[in-house]
């Protein structure tokens, strides 16, 4: 439940061992101690951050059998962002799959042939094999960084709106855990700030041209 970039990052906040935290709160908390009651106890008690205290009680509860947002019996610790801009699927999609912006999900590469079956690897380290490919429409993919235990399954649609803008909805599922998913949707918000800031840019600059 606990994968290794959570385990590391635990260490380095508190000084302890995730292995350690599951012993000491195994003979402090009460099992009928709501998550309000469970994270005050390790903030109080074990003198971590509010921040801290809320991901260890979530990590804790999943091994009291308590299931958290974001996990699903079948697509496992998953997230789903979107984003509506004001461009046509075309050029979304065409910048998707451009360098520049492969290099803003993917990372440098120095080509990817959009086929199935087709692998790749940035010089970030962000590695997998493409899936599905349904041109200006879908993509599915691995993807994986290198730190990561294991790849997780993404899928990238891009739809029109009925107001002539477009959608660009990921979905990323099979994340490690739930500290990973919030570190994923931190980064896919980013992400699509970024990639409306430069597709609606070229827009317009084509426009002016």
């Amino acid at each position: 439940m606990a994968g290794s970039v959570f385990k590391q990052e635990v260490i380095k906040a508190t000084e302890r061992s995730w292995e350690a935290w599951v012993v000491a709160l195994g003979q402090e908390v009460d099992p009928l101690w709501s998550h309000e009651q469970i994270r005050n106890h390790i903030v109080e008690q074990h003198q971590v951050s509010g921040e801290w205290g809320e991901w260890i009680a979530t990590m804790y509860e999943q091994l009291m059998g308590r299931v958290p947002v974001g996990v699903t019996k079948d697509a496992g610790v998953q997230i789903g962002v979107r984003k509506t801009m004001a461009v046509t699927k075309e050029s979304l999609w065409d910048f998707l799959t451009s360098p520049e912006g492969l290099s803003l999900w993917i990372g440098a590469v120095p080509s990817l042939e959009l086929r199935v079956g087709q692998e790749y690897e940035s010089k970030e380290g962000v590695s997998g094999k493409i899936t599905v490919v349904v041109p200006y429409h879908k993509l599915r993919l691995t993807w994986k960084r290198k730190e990561w235990d294991n790849p997780s399954r993404l899928q990238i649609y891009v739809l029109s709106t009925k107001t002539g803008n477009t959608t660009i909805a990921i979905h990323q599922e099979m994340l490690d855990d739930v500290y990973v998913r919030e570190i994923m949707r931190r980064f896919w918000d980013e992400t699509l700030i970024e990639i409306q800031h430069q597709v609606e840019a070229q827009t317009v600059v084509r426009f002016e041209d």
